[in-house]
């Protein structure tokens, strides 16, 4: 299927959205996923399934500063 992550297309097999981090080897720890405008709670990341068309983004976490 092909789902737009961070505005880019791209064609995975996933099932929800746990897959598509795995996938893309992204830590689930370390980002906050939206998908098609939505953010979806950590808790529920292996329950929120993802579909043909689905837009994704990842919000990585970053530390730094003074």
């Amino acid at each position: 299927m092909q789902v737009t992550i961070n505005g880019k297309p791209e064609d995975i097999q996933a099932t929800n959205v746990m897959e598509v981090l795995k996938h893309k080897e992204v830590d689930p720890h370390m980002v906050a996923v939206e998908l098609n405008t939505q953010i979806v709670e950590r808790d529920q990341l292996e329950s929120t399934p993802v579909k043909d068309g689905d837009k994704l983004e990842f919000l990585f976490y970053m530390g730094g500063g003074r």
